[in-house]
């Protein structure tokens, strides 16, 4: 599916409430933060997969957010893991080529609003389509987050006690920072021939982004 064939439907599911939206929704969505996506996934018609994107050309997320959209957390972007060598090697991976332009490109996200206890009181309160086209401002904010990120990653590994990788910010936009449960997931480097992690690592949006996207300032 693409993305502009799922938008009218994602608008169509906001501000209604998950009990009628998802009706037999799983009581876990209180612990499970990422099952609210899942949900809106297979509401749309989309089955769970292991592609890069959630749509053909497009990317679907979910973020908690108070009752105007405002963002309470950051936003998960994709793992590193797999590809951490093309962050922390001689030359980066450009950013043209790497996961976080390929899922940030096309994407649509809706602010979900947890304010109950009871997970079928919880809605969506807008559906924000954000579109990266190389040489827009944002394209260019992103790439320059990306370059910075990989450089902040290699002085980490190169220059910190633990040769160890840290949360790291770009300037504008986007971090990384660990995200594992017990027991964790070292990363392992063919570049540096050893662990530069003792847990997994992920890309994230800032709340800076939401907060300009809701702002119309992208």
């Amino acid at each position: 599916m693409k993305l502009n064939e799922a938008i009218p439907i994602l608008k169509s599911a906001c501000k209604r409430p998950f009990g009628e939206l998802f009706a037999g929704h799983p009581v876990d969505l209180i612990t499970n933060k990422g099952h609210a996506g899942q949900l809106l996934l297979k509401y749309i018609g989309i089955g769970l997969d292991s592609n890069l994107t959630d749509f053909e050309d497009g990317e679907l997320k979910t973020n908690k957010a108070g009752a105007n959209g405002e963002p309470l957390e950051t936003m998960f972007i994709t793992q590193i893991s797999e590809n951490i060598d093309t962050f922390i090697r001689t030359n980066p991976l450009p950013f043209e080529e790497s996961n976080l332009y390929k899922k940030t490109r096309n994407l649509v996200y809706l602010p979900v609003v947890k304010n109950s206890e009871i997970a079928a009181d919880w809605y969506f309160t807008d559906c924000i389509h954000i579109q990266i086209n190389k040489g827009s401002k944002i394209y260019n904010k992103i790439s320059e987050d990306y370059y910075a990120i990989c450089n902040g990653l290699k002085h980490h590994i190169n220059n910190s006690k633990d040769g160890l990788i840290h949360t790291t910010n770009g300037p504008n936009y986007i971090q990384v920072r660990s995200k594992d449960s017990k027991p964790y997931h070292p990363i392992y480097s063919a570049h540096y021939k050893r662990y530069i992690s003792d847990k997994n690592h992920a890309l994230y949006f800032m709340k800076t982004f939401m907060r300009a996207a809701l702002s119309n300032q992208i």
